[in-house]
C-alpha cells in the first residue's frame, strides 16, 4: 500500500497553496493522482455557479500542468467514479478536503463508509473554513446560535502558518482516461449572459492573491466605511475566490492581522467579515435545517407568498419593480455574478418584507445568478434579512431603499451604472444587461421604466402588520 497511488479528490479547494491535504499527499512521495469529479452534488448547483465552477476546474488543470501533473476529470456518482479510478489505477487511498454543508457532508460520509468497506485508506483533511465548527464551543459546550460571541471566542485564537505551496507532485507511470470538460457544458444553462459575466471574473489562485495583496495594499485602511459605499470598490471581492477554494481562509486571516498591527484601521472589520463567513458554516453544519427550513420554527406559520409566477416576483427577478436602488443591484447580479453586499441586504429584505415573499424564492435566485454563491453564507443571510434566521434583524427593521440610497448611494453613481432607461449617462453594465437576459423576457433600454409594484411605505405596513399579528 505504501507505494501505490493516492487518487486526490479536489472540489472547493482549487489551489496549490496553503492546502493541508495536497501537501501531506505530496510529502509522502507516492504518486498523486489530482481527480474533479462533475457529481451529484455538482449536478444541483445553479447556472452561474456551475458555470464559474468550470472555470475554476478548468484553470486549474492548467496549474497543475504547469507543475508537471495533470487533473483527470470524470462524470458521475461520486463513489462510483472513484471505485472505478481505483480499479484503474491502483490507487490505495483516496484524500480530500473536507466540506462542512449538508449536501456535501452526507455525499462524503457515504464515501468514506464505503471506500473504508473495500479496503481503501480513505482520509479527508481541513476544507474551506479557519476553524472547523466542532472546534468552536460555548463554554458550556455547545455551538454558537449568535455571532458576536462567537466572534470573541475566536478572535484570539491561534492559526498555524500557511503552508507553502505544493511545487511538484510524484507522478503515476500511466495516467487514466479524462473527460473533457467542454463535453460536460458548465456553462449552458447560462446562455447569451456568459459573454458578459465572463468580462467580471478573476479566476485562479494567482488572480485570488492579486486581489488580496491589492485589497491590503489599497483598500483595507478605509474598508470599514468604504465597503457600504455601493459605486465604489470598497471590498476585497474575495468571495468569488473563497467560494472555489482558489485562496484559503486562512491566508486572509493572516494577511488581516498583519494589516491590524500595521495599524490599518479597517483590518479589525474585514476579519469580523471573515468570521461571519464561518458562523455560517458552523449554524450550517450543527443547524442543517438553515439551509431549506426557518432557523426559527415559529416562522414555519407566517404568511410568506412563494408563487414564482406572480407579477410582483417576476418584476424582482427582472430589476423592474420600480424601486431604482432594488432594480439596480438585482441588475449587478445579471450582469457581472455578484452584487455588492449592503445591495444583498436592501433587495432582500424589500422581496421579504415590501413584498412579503419567502425567503426561499430569493435564496433560490441567488443560488442560480451568483458566480460567489456559497450555500451557507446564501441561507445564512436570506433568513437574516427575512427575520427568521440567527442575529436577524427585529421584524421592525424593514430596510428603505429610498434611505439607503441617499446613505449609500448619494450622487446616484450606482443607479446610473445600471438602470439605462432612466439614466441618459449610464453605464456600459446597463446596456450589458439587456444582451445578458434571456430573449424571452421581451425587455428593451427603450423601454419605459416602470412604476412601482408596490409603494415602500405601503409594503413596509403590511408587513409590520403581518409580523405583530404573528407575534400575537
Amino acid at each position: 500500500m505504501s507505494d501505490t497511488p493516492i487518487l486526490f479528490w479536489f472540489r472547493r479547494d482549487l489551489r496549490l497553496g496553503d492546502h493541508e491535504g495536497l501537501s501531506a499527499a505530496a510529502k509522502t512521495g507516492r504518486p498523486v493522482i489530482p481527480v474533479f469529479i462533475h457529481d451529484e452534488v455538482v449536478e444541483t448547483h445553479g447556472a452561474a455557479p456551475k458555470w464559474r465552477l468550470g472555470l475554476g476546474v478548468e484553470h486549474f488543470a492548467k496549474t497543475l500542468e504547469d507543475i508537471g501533473s495533470k487533473l483527470v476529470l470524470r462524470r458521475g456518482k461520486a463513489l462510483d467514479v472513484l471505485r472505478d479510478l481505483i480499479s484503474e489505477t491502483g490507487a490505495g487511498a483516496v484524500w480530500w478536503s473536507r466540506a462542512y454543508d449538508p449536501d456535501a457532508i452526507a455525499r462524503d460520509k457515504g464515501v468514506k463508509e464505503a471506500l473504508k468497506d473495500d479496503g481503501i485508506d480513505a482520509q479527508s483533511f481541513k476544507g474551506h473554513v479557519l476553524f472547523e465548527p466542532w472546534t468552536v464551543e460555548t463554554k458550556t459546550g455547545g455551538f454558537y446560535k449568535v455571532y458576536s460571541p462567537m466572534w470573541k471566542s475566536v478572535r484570539g485564537r491561534e492559526l498555524a502558518a500557511d503552508i507553502s505551496a505544493v511545487s511538484e507532485l510524484c507522478t503515476p507511470q500511466s495516467w487514466p482516461a479524462s473527460d473533457d470538460i467542454a463535453d460536460w457544458q458548465m456553462g449552458a444553462a447560462m446562455q447569451r449572459g456568459a459573454d458578459i459575466v465572463a468580462k467580471h471574473v478573476a479566476v485562479g489562485e494567482q488572480e485570488a492573491s492579486t486581489r488580496l495583496a491589492t485589497f491590503i495594499r489599497d483598500r483595507i485602511d478605509d474598508y470599514k466605511q468604504a465597503r457600504d459605499q455601493m459605486a465604489e470598490r470598497g471590498t476585497s471581492m474575495l468571495s468569488e475566490n473563497l467560494t472555489y477554494g482558489e485562496i484559503s481562509p486562512r491566508r486572509c486571516w493572516h494577511a488581516g492581522w498583519r494589516a491590524v498591527h500595521e495599524g490599518k484601521s479597517g483590518a479589525e472589520t474585514f476579519l469580523k467579515e471573515l468570521v461571519w463567513r464561518e458562523f455560517a458554516y458552523h449554524l450550517a453544519y450543527h443547524t442543517p435545517r438553515i439551509m431549506d427550513k426557518n432557523w426559527r420554527e415559529e416562522w414555519d406559520a407566517f404568511p410568506w407568498k412563494d408563487d414564482e409566477r406572480a407579477a410582483e416576483i417576476k418584476a424582482w427577478k427582472q430589476g423592474r419593480t420600480g424601486i431604482q436602488l432594488v432594480d439596480a443591484a438585482m441588475r449587478e447580479m445579471y450582469v457581472t455574478g455578484y452584487m455588492h453586499n449592503r445591495g444583498r441586504m436592501i433587495v432582500a429584505s424589500y422581496l421579504t418584507k415590501h413584498l412579503m415573499t419567502h425567503w426561499k424564492v430569493g435564496q433560490a435566485w441567488f443560488d442560480d445568478c451568483l458566480i460567489d454563491w456559497d450555500p451557507a453564507s446564501n441561507a445564512m443571510g436570506w433568513q437574516w434579512s427575512a427575520g427568521s434566521g440567527p442575529d436577524a434583524t427585529p421584524y421592525f427593521r424593514v430596510f428603505n431603499p429610498a434611505t439607503q440610497a441617499e446613505k449609500f448611494d448619494e450622487d446616484r453613481t450606482y443607479r446610473a451604472r445600471y438602470l439605462g432607461e432612466v439614466f441618459k449617462d449610464h453605464g456600459e453594465e446597463a446596456e450589458d444587461y439587456f444582451k445578458a437576459i434571456p430573449k424571452s423576457w421581451n425587455m428593451a433600454i427603450t423601454d419605459d421604466y416602470p412604476e412601482p409594484v408596490v409603494a415602500l411605505d405601503e409594503g413596509r405596513q403590511r408587513a409590520l402588520d403581518a409580523y405583530k399579528n404573528r407575534d400575537g
